[in-house]
């Protein structure tokens, strides 16, 4: 799974739009529409948000990490 479907997951997981998502972690609605969309990937401060967030809902974060860690290592 990519990245940007793993954030999706984690998102539809907790039943939140991406807006809702976005204020709870404290980055714009387009940010989580670029990310879910590919189009760019969160930064070390925006993983730390998402990573937190996880940890409080009790969700797993070790798949999003593990596929943000790879990012470009196939291109």
């Amino acid at each position: 799974m990519t990245y940007s479907a793993e954030i999706k997951k984690i998102r539809q997981k907790c039943f939140l739009s991406q807006e809702a998502f976005g204020r709870e972690l404290g980055v714009s609605f387009s940010s989580i529409n670029r990310w879910e969309g590919g189009k760019s990937k969160p930064n070390m401060s925006a993983m730390k948000k998402i990573k937190d967030f996880c940890e409080a809902q009790g969700i797993d974060f070790s798949a999003l990490e593990a596929e943000w860690t790879n990012i470009g290592k196939d291109e």
